[in-house]
């Protein structure tokens, strides 16, 4: 039986305690201490095509119900990527959207910047 007067993790009204709020992208430590943990850019496919924009790539695509590996070849330019999209411009100008749905994989003939924690070295010069 608790001795009156002590709550043991009971707030005012009887209910459990609220942990505090955390914000994503922070850690708590062992004290409580809200801490902001290291930000450091994840390796997808998007974040990639973006420390690339500017360059021309080759972009292999499939397409659903299709009886062919790489159906479709774009070549272009990376002038965007988001999660799920690439935009790319052709020779000619025209702006083409591409679902990462369908991307096989893509190929450039120049070097790429991929510089994340774990990978040394400083990424290549580039003039675009």
């Amino acid at each position: 039986m608790m001795p009156m007067g002590t709550n043991m993790g009971m707030n005012v009204t009887g209910q459990g305690m609220v942990p505090p709020q955390v914000n994503s992208g922070s850690m708590m430590t062992p004290t409580g201490t809200v801490v902001q943990a290291p930000q450091f850019e994840q390796s997808y496919i998007e974040n990639i095509l973006r420390l690339n924009l500017g360059k021309t790539g080759t972009f292999y695509m499939t397409y659903e119900n299709n009886k062919d590996w790489n159906a479709k070849i774009f070549k272009g330019k990376v002038e965007a990527a988001g999660r799920d999209h690439i935009i790319i411009s052709d020779p000619s100008g025209m702006r083409i959207m591409l679902l990462m749905v369908n991307l096989d994989y893509a190929t450039f003939n120049e070097p790429l910047v991929y510089q994340y924690p774990g990978v040394m070295g400083n990424p290549p010069t580039t003039s675009r």
